[in-house]
């Protein structure tokens, strides 16, 4: 395996589904930084884990359910995404605002490609019902 990264045909998905519990943060940061380390990729560990600690800290501080984190590589992108049995909306910090919420998406915002967010709940989606949210890493991160 190259040490710059797999070849831009690879693709590969996990998703680790853990339970409402703060101790989850870790579990997702250290199978994150493993995965990618495996896959030739521990140069975008780093950010890869400030962002999903973030995504996974919201998730269990904000909700009641459980939550899973999907990790997918693919074109030479890495996509970290979080979800949660909640529908509402994300909120992320506006410029210069002094309180403390939204502030882990704003710094998801600042290290990210690119972001964003989708509702669930359509019948057919197998991770049921709440909101999805994701940012991409490019391997020039």
């Amino acid at each position: 395996m190259p040490e710059t990264g797999e070849s831009d045909d690879s693709r590969w998905e996990y998703t680790l589904s853990v339970p409402n519990d703060p101790r989850a943060v870790t579990i997702c940061r250290r199978a994150l930084r493993l995965i990618l380390t495996l896959h030739g990729l521990p140069h975008l560990a780093e950010v890869a884990e400030l962002v999903a600690t973030e995504l996974v800290t919201n998730a269990v501080q904000h909700t009641e359910g459980p939550a899973a984190i999907r990790l997918r590589w693919a074109r030479g992108v890495l996509r970290v995404g979080v979800w949660d049995a909640d529908p509402t909306p994300p909120d992320p910090a506006r410029p210069g605002a002094l309180d403390e919420r939204g502030r882990g998406l704003a710094l998801v915002q600042d290290c990210a490609n690119g972001w964003g967010w989708h509702l669930l709940g359509r019948a057919q989606d197998p991770r049921g019902t709440g909101k999805f949210i994701w940012c991409e890493l490019t391997t020039a991160a």
